[in-house]
């Protein structure tokens, strides 16, 4: 499948392109390429290219600056969303976007499942949402929320520095009260590379690895994981960091309509493992 992949420098994107790569003739396109702020260069953009399938990776996701800067956040997370559903759909092409936990509240007790009602708290998941709305503009599209985000090549994300933390036995501050699903990106780019290969049915879809666990649990398990002592963990709340968006509190979410769709995806603490095992053993 000729596959355009944007957003591809960054965390997600690098591993969308390394593993589509394999069965798919791909076509990296970065912030040097096209602009995304530019709606009339991206669409002639896409149509230049002609894929068959567009994988939307960019995003402004820096949650607090979108506060700040929210033209940014809107015309990159929705706006441009909205061209890319325009120009797929006029191609008769696949649309896969990545979106968000943080389109919910975070007021639930249990994993949050694609038919229940966003209700976004922060002008960052507000432009999330608004993306997934335009991506629909083109019947055939993937929406796939993700969240908490680990691996990847070139990156450092919470897990890691984390790990750091742990290994040198360095203060590791960890929220004791905001419960997330961790995942591994090399996971994610797997389930999205099976539903592209499938055919599955077009929609949202939530893209985690299995379980919820707040950031002291998953510290818990990197200090098992690495025969380390949990001593460096040091446990807070997030009432007790000024952050000038709200998170949600609870924002587990629940895979199992991807599970339906032939793709029953690991526990979390399956993927810390592996991803534990590949980047740090020695």
């Amino acid at each position: 499948m000729k596959t355009l992949v944007i957003g591809a420098a960054g965390q997600l994107g690098l591993a969308v392109v390394a593993r589509l790569a394999r069965e798919h003739e791909v076509t990296p396109a970065t912030r040097a390429d096209v602009d995304l702020r530019n709606p009339r260069a991206l669409h002639a953009f896409v149509l230049d290219r002609r894929p068959q399938a567009v994988i939307n990776c960019a995003a402004f996701n820096n949650v607090d600056a979108s506060e700040e800067d929210q033209e940014a956040a809107l015309d990159i997370n929705a706006f441009a969303v909205g061209t890319l559903s325009r120009a797929t759909a006029e191609l008769g092409a696949v649309l896969v976007h990545f979106s968000t936990d943080f389109v919910f509240a975070g007021t639930a007790a249990t994993p949050y499942t694609e038919d229940d009602l966003p209700e976004p708290q922060s002008v960052y998941a507000q432009s999330k949402l608004l993306g997934e709305w335009v991506a629909a503009d083109n019947p055939r599209h993937y929406v796939f929320r993700v969240e908490s985000l680990f691996g990847g090549p070139r990156t450092r994300s919470s897990v890691d520095r984390i790990v750091d933390a742990v290994r040198a036995g360095e203060p590791a501050p960890v929220f004791v009260d905001r419960v997330v699903s961790p995942s591994f990106v090399d996971d994610v780019v797997d389930a999205c590379s099976h539903v592209l290969r499938t055919g599955a049915a077009f929609g949202v879809y939530h893209c985690v690895n299995s379980g919820a666990a707040t950031w002291l649990d998953v510290g818990r398990e990197i200090a098992r994981l690495l025969d380390r002592p949990e001593t460096a963990l040091k446990p807070i709340s997030v009432r007790d960091v000024p952050l000038r968006a709200r998170r949600p509190q609870y924002a587990a979410l629940s895979n199992a309509k991807l599970a339906r769709a032939g793709y029953p995806m690991p526990s979390w603490q399956d993927a810390l493992g592996r991803y534990l095992n590949r980047r740090y053993a020695a």
